[in-house]
């Protein structure tokens, strides 16, 4: 074992090891309440600008800014084009750590280049040609946070499609007994924790900031990417301009909502049998053959 060799594999491990620990460690969850009292108790009209800076986390105070200004670097690079379905893709999964498109191109540089050390260090220790760690390592951490972001996207829209009928079931109660649209939106975000219910708070925040209703509506209906969900906006949008009672569409699409959810859960049931058929003619009958047809077979070898 070479020294030099284990010092490039330990330095890949640190900065991979310092790299997920920035983006991944989430904030602690603070209460609304407290967080506003902490406001008028701290004395923050005192502390400097360099102490205001010192207190956010190693992620805010370097890891971001330098993926930001990589970032704008690599986005003046980039054509238009790809530009344009990355951050399409980045905000279809909901705009991870805030990436946009410069910044999520800049972190699989970073990442091709640390794998690429890691898979160098690895090919040494144990022997192996160095640039087949070099060139897979690269490749690995340039392709990885693709694939990443298409499965987040997947889960993404699973988990709206998901929560969809709920919430449109609770819409509807809401609006019907007697709150508004924007006060009913605003009770599905208290009572449901997924993505959709984020989205919707997001929506709702652009309202207040005096963006139009059915504009924020149409947007979400975009990001999203869910057929199912895009459906019931543009249905909402429709009624609002033609001044259709929102809480009878409501019902309507809930109802319509809750027929197609059992309909995709029946297509799926119909799916099962044939689904199951290779996993037993490949694993299960063979097995079978053996046992009831094995006996027979040795008696006919040895008695021939």
């Amino acid at each position: 074992m070479s020294y030099p060799a284990l010092i490039v594999g330990v330095i890949a491990a640190i900065a991979v090891f310092l790299i997920f620990a920035g983006f991944v460690k989430r904030r602690p969850q603070v209460d609304l309440i407290d967080a506003r009292l902490a406001v008028y108790d701290e004395p923050t009209a005192d502390r400097s600008l360099d102490e205001i800076e010192m207190s956010q986390p190693f992620s805010e105070r370097f890891l971001r800014p330098f993926f930001d200004r990589v970032g704008r670097r690599v986005a003046s690079l980039q054509p238009g084009d790809r530009a344009r379905k990355l951050q399409a893709l980045i905000d279809l999964a909901g705009r991870p750590m805030g990436m946009n498109a410069g910044s999520f191109v800049a972190a699989q540089l970073v990442l091709g280049v640390v794998f690429a050390l890691a898979g160098l260090g690895l090919c040494l220790l144990v022997g192996l040609p160095w640039f087949l760690g070099l060139v897979f390592g690269a490749v690995f951490g340039y392709i990885g946070p693709q694939y990443q972001l298409k499965r987040i996207v997947k889960g993404r829209q699973k988990e709206i499609a998901i929560a969809l009928p709920n919430a449109l079931d609770l819409l509807c109660i809401s609006v019907e007994a007697g709150l508004g649209f924007d006060a009913a939106l605003a009770r599905v975000t208290e009572k449901f924790d997924n993505a959709l219910s984020r989205e919707f708070a997001f929506v709702l925040n652009e309202i207040r900031l005096g963006r139009p209703r059915h504009e924020a509506l149409e947007d979400l209906g975009k990001r999203s990417g869910v057929q199912d969900l895009a459906s019931f906006i543009q249905a909402l949008v429709q009624s609002d301009q033609l001044g259709v009672g929102i809480a009878r569409v409501l019902r309507i699409q809930a109802d319509e909502m809750r027929r197609r959810r059992r309909q995709k859960a029946e297509a799926k049931a119909q799916q099962a049998s044939l689904k199951m058929l290779f996993p037993m003619v490949g694993c299960i009958f063979p097995i079978l053959f053996v046992i009831l047809l094995g006996p027979a077979a040795m008696q006919l070898i040895f008695h021939a």
